[in-house]
């Protein structure tokens, strides 16, 4: 199962200027392998969300988290908030992560590590205002990473990623100064912006759905340039 970080970067958490990159909403094992190919150190798989992009089932996430080579990241995204459900969902797409994307309300983060042992847990955490700050340092002892989106839990449909909106880096810098563990940022991330992302952040990884995609299908030119602008961002 591969690290999302080594021993000697978990107690720092600088700024990272060469930060690893996710490609979410992967659809299809040609996806997955397009994303690999081009760069990818982690491909997020969608489950059942109660909105946004990139939804698959159980079955393919399952498909295509076999394919994919040990050292890359396999994300399950899961709207479930309770752990007995994600570990028997986990069972069955035998990813090598969990993303939360909700709070949960049944069973803690511990609950599930303890459960899943060799199983990376990443907690999402959407920045709506500085409370987000509180609610990221009080998670992150308990998890592997924190991923910061820019979702709204408290609509009536709630909004659990992929809305293709920023949302205030000066928020996901706080956090990302005062945790210890790596951190992804999500939300709104192109080409044309990453570079900055990197600047005003300085995330361990970017995480880009829409950002390269074109009608829905992962964009091979887009996905260079994403690449390019990392390197770029990532240049003294």
């Amino acid at each position: 199962m591969p690290r999302l970080y080594t021993k000697s970067e978990k107690p720092l958490m600088k700024a990272t200027r060469t930060p690893r990159v996710k490609i979410c909403c992967i659809g299809s094992v040609d996806e997955a392998a397009l994303a690999v190919e081009c760069g990818a150190s982690a491909l997020g798989l969608v489950s059942s969300m109660p909105s946004g992009p990139g939804v698959i089932d159980n079955e393919l996430i399952a498909e295509i988290a076999a394919t994919v080579p040990p050292p890359i990241g396999t994300f399950l995204l899961t709207s479930r908030r309770s752990i007995d459900v994600i570990i028997e969902q986990q069972h069955f797409c035998r990813t090598n992560t969990i993303q939360i994307c909700d709070r949960l309300t049944e069973g803690t983060h511990r609950d599930l590590k303890d459960a899943l042992p060799g199983i990376s847990v990443v907690q999402v955490i959407h920045v709506t205002g500085p409370e987000s700050v509180e609610e990221a340092a009080r998670v992150a002892p308990h998890v592997d990473a924190i991923l910061l989106d820019s979702g709204n839990q408290k609509l009536a449909v709630k909004e659990l990623g992929g809305t293709g909106r920023t949302h205030d880096w000066t928020l996901s810098r706080a956090i990302r100064e005062r945790i210890g563990i790596p951190l992804f940022l999500a939300g709104g991330l192109t080409p044309e912006n990453a570079g900055q992302a990197i600047e005003e952040v300085g995330p361990f990884g970017l995480d880009v759905c829409s950002g390269v995609r074109s009608d829905g299908k992962l964009d091979a030119t887009k996905l260079k340039r994403f690449f390019a602008a990392v390197r770029n961002g990532a240049a003294p």
